[in-house]
């Protein structure tokens, strides 16, 4: 089975989607592209345009990137440092017990 580019509309729903689970919506801006003229807020077409190109030219090579492992050693190093160099879900994290 091939994969197909998602369509402006799903990436739209997407996009809507994992910036509501942060507490983001969109709606809050002014409609169409024109940025508001108070604020210099972007319009909402503007902000969503600019997220589906994000979407489509910046996630796939970030979620392809792997460290590089030194020559000769255990494939197992790989799976290691690949589950404790994972970034954290939500950025800034911050470690309290870390903290002086």
């Amino acid at each position: 089975m091939t994969l197909t580019q998602p369509t402006d509309a799903e990436l739209d729903g997407m996009i809507r989607a994992r910036l509501a689970s942060i507490g983001i919506d969109l709606d809050q801006l002014p409609a169409g592209s024109q940025p508001d003229p108070e604020t210099g807020s972007p319009g909402r077409d503007t902000a969503l345009a600019s997220l589906r190109s994000f979407v489509r030219t910046t996630v796939l090579p970030l979620a392809g990137y792997q460290f590089a492992v030194p020559e000769g050693s255990d494939p197992a190093d790989h799976a290691a440092l690949a589950q404790q160099a994972a970034p954290p879900a939500l950025y800034p994290s911050i470690d309290s017990e870390r903290q002086s």
